[in-house]
């Protein structure tokens, strides 16, 4: 498991580094993203979007009333967001393995609201507010396709 930070300073620059993870991402792919309210997740999704070729027609945001939105890009991207679920029996409800476990990449936020849901290798991926538009994004991969792929883009 390595991680790097990367300082964005607008919510432009964090939509860039979502499309730079996006164009890295594979079918498969699960991105666990977690962050106070307003920190960036859907913001970065955005870019992860745009990066996945998801049609702007496609508008990403925050699916937090349905848990789960699907957009199709050269994969599909499958947004999760667990901020209103406290235990894995609603999301067993949806079919989730189907999602995390099949041909597109998974991004869920609120990833450690039930973390037991969250694949041991993913890409996990924590935002923090610095000041009013500064981030700090740490990008922690855990297994050996994630280091491959994603780190090295940065070190």
């Amino acid at each position: 498991m390595k991680s790097i930070i990367i300082h964005t300073l607008s919510p432009s620059e964090t939509k860039e580094l979502g499309i730079k993870i996006g164009r890295l991402c594979k079918a498969g792919d699960v991105i666990a993203l977690d962050g106070d309210l307003g920190a960036g997740k859907t913001c970065l999704i955005q870019g992860l979007a745009k990066g996945l070729g998801v049609s702007k027609k496609s508008y990403v945001r925050s699916p937090t009333f349905t848990i789960l939105n699907v957009h199709n890009g050269r994969v599909p991207l499958y947004h999760f967001d667990l901020y209103r679920l406290s235990d894995l029996d609603e999301l067993e409800e949806i079919g989730y393995r189907e999602y995390i476990y099949g041909e597109g990449v998974s991004a869920i936020e609120w990833a450690s609201n039930v973390e037991e849901a969250i694949p041991a290798e993913c890409l996990r991926i924590a935002i923090k507010r610095v000041g009013e538009d500064e981030r700090e994004i740490e990008i922690t991969s855990k297994g050996a396709k994630y280091e491959g792929r994603f780190l090295k883009e940065w070190v």
